[in-house]
């Protein structure tokens, strides 16, 4: 066995160094990107968090958004689970794996973001069990901390165990692996349930206080991440020789169009609850949508959010544009973009305006905060390529482990 994963990872070395021009630029990209990040977060360390663009009336930011937009692209990966170990859908199921991964890298990067939001990195122990105070079960930060890095645990199992078997040439243990890849249908649920539970869970503000939030959040995410994976099978497809069948790919493009249906229906529910009764509570989504009291640093945003989400939802809707990969790659980015916006600044920072007092401190987020955001982005992207260059030479059977004869 010892020699086995020794050859292991000097096969797996092997593919990580080598690869086409292209793929060198890549990375020298992303460690520029991952580089700058890390000098502005040293900055932010050094001064604290007093660097960026928030307060103490608009507390979460950038760091936040991007942490709620990417619990939801984790959480998209039950849309592959789903078609492809559930109804045996063989398109989908040869690439299952890659949106394993993807999940993996995902909840890697909201921890980053949630380390970020802390301050001090050395605060992470508060969160800790038997070493810090979680106050689990009351807490929902706490269970929030629990099904993320249970999903974090679950996917990893699963792109390990599933990848190991295809390199050792064995066979699948259904006994073993079938009840994780079930576990993990409605652990992909509970994490973003969880997350819209702890805006819920905060009284005072009125705008995160609605009974549909989590499916919301829900619909949003089987929209952006499925999108997103998209985008990232064809280019995969393009630079490599794993094929990506084009049924995988229309058939993804499909749910989005349901979900995306879903979330649009569910946003504009909301938004009448909140301008029909026209009580005190809805000051937030006037500012979010026409400003208020002069103020509108987000009404661009969220016109421009949700004018990309109702055009990609026809783009997805019509089988003509769904099909056809210009007008689908165009709908994926901007259901991307304006999930985004809509689930990121345009959802977390209207809660905070006005204040509990009636004040309006407006948030923008400034140059540190983009740098360090842009950082955790490459090394979310970084981890995913590293982990495709290895993944892809052994579902293609470049990557096998040797004979006997020659462990002998």
């Amino acid at each position: 066995m010892g020699k086995k994963i020794t050859h292991f990872l000097g096969q797996a070395f092997t593919q990580v160094v080598k690869g086409p021009p292209i793929y060198y630029a890549w990375i020298l990209f992303l460690f520029s990107v991952i580089g700058t990040g890390v000098w502005a977060y040293s900055h932010q360390f050094a001064q604290g968090l007093a660097i960026t663009g928030m307060t103490d009336q608009v507390s979460w930011g950038l760091y936040i958004s991007n942490f709620t937009f990417f619990v939801g692209v984790a959480a998209a990966a039950v849309l592959l689970t789903i078609p492809a170990y559930v109804y045996d859908f063989g398109p989908i199921r040869e690439i299952a794996i890659l949106g394993e991964i993807l999940a993996v890298c995902a909840i890697v990067v909201c921890i980053f973001f949630v380390v970020l939001d802390l301050g001090h990195p050395e605060r992470v122990w508060h969160l800790l069990p038997f070493i810090g105070r979680p106050n689990f079960p009351d807490s929902i930060l706490a269970w929030d901390i629990l099904v993320l890095n249970g999903y974090l645990i679950i996917n990893l199992f699963i792109s390990v165990y599933l990848l190991s078997v295809i390199y050792l040439e064995k066979k699948e243990k259904t006994w073993l692996i079938l009840p994780v890849i079930l576990l993990s249908i409605p652990w992909a649920v509970s994490i973003h349930t969880v997350t819209a539970y702890l805006y819920n869970g905060l009284g005072a503000r009125p705008f995160w206080n609605s009974a549909i939030l989590a499916p919301r959040f829900l619909a949003s995410a089987f929209c952006s991440g499925p999108a997103l994976c998209i985008i990232i099978f064809q280019l995969i497809r393009k630079f490599t020789n794993f094929h990506v069948k084009d049924a995988a790919l229309f058939k993804i493009a499909e749910m989005i169009c349901f979900a995306m249906g879903i979330n649009l229906f569910l946003a504009a529910a909301e938004i009448f609850k909140e301008l029909y009764t026209n009580t005190w509570h809805v000051a937030s989504i006037i500012y979010l949508f026409a400003g208020l009291e002069g103020h509108t640093g987000l009404v661009k945003w969220i016109w421009t959010g949700e004018s990309f989400n109702v055009i990609g939802f026809f783009l997805f809707l019509i089988p003509k544009t769904r099909k056809n990969f210009i007008t689908l790659n165009i709908a994926c980015i901007i259901v991307v973009i304006g999930v985004w916006i809509e689930k990121g600044m345009g959802f977390v920072i209207p809660g905070f305006i006005p204040t509990p007092l009636g004040e309006i401190w407006e948030y923008t987020p400034r140059l540190y905060e983009v740098l360090i955001s842009t950082g955790v982005f490459g090394v979310g992207m970084l981890l995913y390529t590293l982990f495709v260059k290895i993944a892809i030479p052994i579902e293609t059977g470049e990557m096998r482990v040797f004979k006997k004869k020659e462990i002998l």
